[in-house]
């Protein structure tokens, strides 16, 4: 992933929950993965709108 093995992710890891303390880590996560979602499905929508123009 990324060219990272398992101790940078375990770094990577330890550096969030000290920052971010382990209760705010999945809101995190819960806010990334919904901001990518609503990402996909604008591009999705994006392309549709290319395609009709197109046509």
């Amino acid at each position: 992933m990324f060219g990272l093995g398992w101790p940078e992710i375990g770094v990577i890891a330890m550096v969030a929950i000290l920052i971010f303390g382990p209760k705010k880590i999945p809101e995190l996560g819960n806010a990334m993965g919904k901001t990518l979602r609503s990402f996909r499905e604008g591009m999705k929508t994006s392309g549709d709108d290319t395609n009709s123009e197109q046509e």
